[in-house]
């Protein structure tokens, strides 16, 4: 384990931004993934990204005829669940009258409303801990090339692979996804989880590289301020 003074820093620093996903307490040659013991953590800065710009914007934008209008009725109560943290009645309904995520996506195939509702849907699985349909349900959504929802449905979807162990494709996700983004927001956040995936694999090399990739480019980022932290770590042998 590493010495008590550099757990401490880190785990300020995990509190303090809670969209990183930091596990400091694992040793670097671990060979046992961690990714459940903080999923919360993993996925906290998705969560609020979908809440908050499907729900405010995408949402509002979304009108586009009868049936759009009907889609977009039907998953707005599904939202108030999911902001609720209420997943299961979220998912698969309420019996009073809301059907559900699953059942709007498949209800609503091919309006905007059906295609957000498939990205709700893996996220609510994602909180359930059922990972392989999280990965099944994230990866219908069909991204609109924005640099904010896009990229972090791009990046739940690697969350949702490095659960399921298929840790070369989580990496490669996350590396899309802040490539995708391309800001100061999301894109330091995928690189280091990316980053931390490559250690426990024990390719420290590449790691460095993306933790160098926040140090040069994403300078404004709250990861920029402990980026050094990252790249000393990756240095060493």
């Amino acid at each position: 384990r590493r010495s008590s003074d550099l757990k401490d820093n880190n785990m300020a620093d995990i509190k303090k931004q809670k969209s990183e996903a930091v596990n400091t307490e694992e040793t670097l040659n671990s060979s046992e993934m961690a990714f459940l013991k903080y999923r919360k953590a993993i996925i906290a800065g998705v969560i609020a990204v979908i809440v908050i710009i499907a729900g405010i914007v995408v949402y509002n934008t979304y009108v586009k005829g009868p049936r759009e209008d009907n889609a977009n009725t039907a998953i707005a109560k599904g939202q108030d669940y999911f902001a609720a943290e209420q997943f299961d009645k979220a998912l698969n309904g309420d019996g009073a009258g809301y059907p559900g995520f699953v059942s709007v996506a498949a209800d609503y195939s091919g309006t905007d409303a059906g295609n957000l509702a498939n990205l709700y849907a893996g996220l609510c699985y994602a909180h359930l801990d059922k990972w392989t349909e999280a990965a099944a349900y994230i990866e219908k959504y069909d991204g609109q090339g924005d640099q904010m929802i896009s990229p972090a449905a791009i990046g739940a979807l690697g969350n949702a692979y490095a659960h399921l162990k298929q840790l070369d494709k989580a990496v490669d996700l996350l590396k899309k996804a802040a490539k995708t983004a391309d800001n100061n927001t999301l894109s330091p956040l995928y690189l280091i989880q990316a980053g931390e995936i490559l250690e426990k694999q024990g390719k420290k090399d590449e790691a460095l590289k993306l933790y160098q990739e926040i140090k040069e480019k994403y300078f404004n980022s709250m990861q920029y301020q402990t980026i050094d932290k990252y790249i000393e770590r990756a240095t060493t042998k």
